[in-house]
């Protein structure tokens, strides 16, 4: 990673696991292998995670991206935010950790599509503290791509790990409203975004994309609903006669099977739950959110605040060190 700038992170919720999990993985930075990265905010709050889960993580406050690569190698490099010394009391959000969080998430975020930072990190927050101090967006998705002057609908969420990639084409919505949201042009558009980020950023030269139905059986040539005949199936042709590897529509059911993972580099769904509940069977502790279509890298550990366990140790931090290890992958490929 010689010669790229640091990553910036954002804290998260200082209440929740993301503290804990940052300093564990500076721990392990060099097992890992991991890039330099910054912690935007929260120096007293590092210290004080990584003493209470007996670990020597030095803090050193910084006060550029320059500093913070020559610190990386022998101490944790944060940029100091005004009025971010606050006690460290996991399991106990409040509206001053929350308002943290979001100054936190914003800095990181500038830095990045400032050119300062290679990519950003962004650690987990609780959504409703953050819409209490002032959030608007849907999620932090939403928010990146707001500070990157791109549309929410071109910022793309794929769930990445070990096993498997996912992309839902509808997100944080009522199953009940998926099918009226649905349309050819937005599958062909959602997917066009992946195919050119999985060449882009994870150096797959001819992406296969397999392309979910909604309904079981797809469709079952309609007596089980219409919408693969009349929706998926034509954008999967105006795909491929794009050039994009595109396949389907395929039964939902069979489509995460051993024997077929092996045959697509990433799965389109046509809502949350269809992506998300195979990624976190097979990669719970390693998923990734990474958000395709942005001039920035971002990612971010797949998973929430934890409130209940946070400080208790047993957070696992597989999620973000493959975000950190990721965002730093794609980075560098953006370079080549």
């Amino acid at each position: 990673m010689g010669g790229i700038a640091p990553l910036a992170l954002s804290l998260g919720d200082p209440a929740g696991v993301g503290p804990e999990l940052i300093a564990l993985a500076w721990s392990r930075r060099v097992a890992e292998g991991l890039p330099a990265f910054v912690v935007v905010g929260g120096a007293g709050i590092l210290a004080k995670a990584a003493r209470t889960l007996g670990l020597d993580v030095p803090i050193c406050v910084v006060a550029s991206l320059a500093e913070a690569a020559s610190a990386f190698a022998g101490a944790l490099p944060v940029l100091a935010l005004p009025g971010d010394d606050l006690p460290y009391r996991p399991g106990e959000p409040d509206r001053v950790g929350a308002a943290l969080a979001l100054a936190s998430l914003t800095g990181a975020t500038a830095l990045a599509v400032s050119g300062e930072a290679s990519g950003v990190v962004t650690g987990p927050i609780a959504k409703s503290r953050l819409a209490a101090v002032g959030f608007t967006h849907p999620g932090q998705t939403e928010f990146v791509a707001a500070a990157c002057r791109v549309a929410a609908k071109d910022a793309v969420m794929m769930l990445a790990g070990p096993s498997l990639r996912t992309v839902p084409i509808t997100v944080h919505n009522a199953l009940s409203a998926v099918p009226g949201l649905l349309s050819a042009a937005l599958i062909e558009r959602r997917c066009a975004i992946v195919a050119a980020a999985l060449i882009r950023d994870f150096g797959i030269a001819a992406p296969r994309l397999a392309v979910a139905a909604l309904n079981p059986h797809a469709g079952e040539d309609g007596r089980m609903g219409g919408e693969e005949a009349a929706i998926i199936a034509p954008a999967i042709a105006a795909l491929r006669a794009r050039g994009i590897d595109a396949t389907g529509p395929h039964p939902a059911d069979a489509l995460f099977a051993p024997r077929q993972r092996g045959s697509f580099d990433v799965a389109i769904c046509m809502y949350h739950d269809q992506a998300l509940i195979p990624l976190k069977t097979l990669d719970f502790d390693a998923g990734v959110n990474v958000t395709l279509g942005l001039p920035v890298v971002r990612t971010s550990p797949d998973h929430g605040t934890a409130f209940g366990i946070a400080g208790k140790g047993i957070a696992d931090p597989g999620a973000t060190i493959a975000a950190i290890r990721m965002a730093g992958g794609c980075a560098a490929r953006r370079l080549i």
